[in-house]
């Protein structure tokens, strides 16, 4: 079994968003520590750095793709232009690998490019789809093309005796189907779930005790061997992955402020955030009278220049209990005991690492999985509040609720909890660990 791990090859194929990217080369340098030798595949734009992994083979493909794309808010758009974009490059990529290499045990594709699941059909290749999301997302792929023609998600999903179900289904799967798809998004939608039915196996970055009974339901209805994980970020050695310049001098800060005090503040590398809502956000914060780090992204507001005026007015107002930068080492001032709670786009990585370091959450989801991991994180984990409405007088409520009030101490215990079960689920004979044992032996037999 070793040797033949020693002589697998594996490719790696990734997409151009920041967090993507994370979980792909963290899962390449799991899979390398096993004895797999590592392609990876990745677009132009985005590009990782192959200095940071000399081990790997690094090869480009072009997406034509531009910067201000990435800033869109068409998520759906984007994906499909990254997939009709890169398939013919990807084809002639994986035949020239092939060619070289003679034989490939596996291509695992990241579940936004889906376009590769037919291309390695066609060369009589397994594709193994890796999701960067929870497995939730997969049982709302499933659900998705039938939302078009049934308005309840109850006639589409049987099964819904469970509180947990119920409340993730009924809540976030309707707030989903309500934004009135997009033709990009049903036509992404559908692919997906496609690829997901003909791939050999599913790479899951969860764990199985947050999402127990979704697994069970989705095995209902997915024959596809799943493979949880996660957390990677937990299990690969630490690397700088960001595509940002991470401004380390927020830890010198935080180590100035009372242990649980601070409320870090995220949105993530994609989201755009409207003018009205950024000035809500920083009266609100001002307004709390509580330490705050803000993770403030020039592209989070399209590169206005009013908000410069916005952040030094901000800066006059708070003086030292606040902090302001670019982007942050989030993984480091997640595990700083300063930090009592984290102002969240709800993204998947967000969440795990959130979890891991048992830091309740203060939930502004903006598009796709993320309100469907604010359901998880409000209703069912019960370890964060959902910010109802982005005004100044109720951010700074929600706020004081999570950061000081009981109800917050309620909070954070069960996060707690969580942080204890996850170091349980990644000891060394946890079943993260028996499940990377499947998945290998898996990649080296199909």
């Amino acid at each position: 079994m070793e040797e033949q791990q020693k002589s697998s090859h594996v490719v790696l194929v990734m997409v151009t968003f920041q967090g993507h990217i994370n979980a792909a080369l963290q899962l390449a340098t799991i899979l390398h520590s096993k004895g797999f030798s590592i392609t990876i595949v990745h677009l132009e734009l985005n590009s990782p750095k192959p200095s940071n992994y000399p081990e790997f083979t690094f090869v480009s493909i072009p997406d034509n793709l531009t910067e201000s794309q990435l800033s869109d808010k068409d998520i759906p758009g984007l994906v499909r232009s990254v997939n009709k974009n890169c398939a013919a490059p990807l084809q002639r990529c994986l035949e020239k690998i092939l060619h070289s290499h003679h034989h490939i045990s596996a291509v695992i594709y990241d579940s936004f490019m889906f376009c590769a699941q037919p291309i390695v059909d066609d060369l009589g290749l397994p594709g193994v789809t890796l999701c960067t999301h929870s497995a939730l997302g997969l049982l709302f792929y499933h659900v998705f093309p039938q939302l078009n023609e049934k308005v309840c998600v109850a006639d589409c999903i049987s099964g819904l005796e469970s509180p947990e179900l119920q409340a993730l289904q009924l809540q976030g799967f309707h707030a989903l189907s309500s934004q009135n798809p997009t033709e990009a998004g049903l036509e992404v939608g559908a692919a997906f779930a496609n690829a997901l039915k003909s791939s050999s196996a599913i790479i899951v970055n969860s764990m199985e005790f947050l999402e127990l009974e979704v697994l069970s339901k989705i095995k209902q209805y997915l024959p596809t061997p799943i493979f949880i994980v996660g957390p990677l970020h937990k299990l690969a050695p630490t690397m700088c992955n960001s595509l940002c310049t991470e401004d380390n001098k927020c830890i010198s800060w935080l180590n100035k402020q009372a242990p649980k005090s601070v409320i870090y503040v995220s949105f993530g590398s994609i989201a755009n955030i409207d003018k009205q809502e950024l000035i809500e956000t920083a009266w609100g914060l001002s307004n709390s009278k509580q330490p705050f780090l803000w993770v403030f992204r020039p592209s989070m507001d399209r590169g206005s220049e009013w908000t410069e005026s916005l952040l030094n007015e901000l800066e006059e107002s708070v003086g030292e209990r606040g902090f302001i930068v670019k982007w942050a080492p989030q993984k480091e001032v997640l595990a700083h005991a300063a930090v009592g709670g984290f102002w969240s786009h709800c993204g998947w990585n967000s969440t795990i690492e959130s979890i891991c370091e048992g830091v309740p959450m203060l939930c502004r989801p903006f598009f796709g999985d993320q309100i469907l991991n604010a359901c998880y994180i409000c209703n069912v984990w019960k370890i964060g509040l959902e910010l109802q409405n982005q005004e100044r007088g109720n951010i700074e409520r929600t706020i004081k609720r999570l950061m000081v009030d009981m109800e917050g101490n309620y909070i954070r215990k069960r996060a707690m909890d969580l942080k204890e079960k996850a170091a349980f689920y990644l000891m060394e004979d946890g079943s993260t660990s028996c499940s990377f044992d499947g998945l290998a032996k898996h990649i080296s037999s199909v």
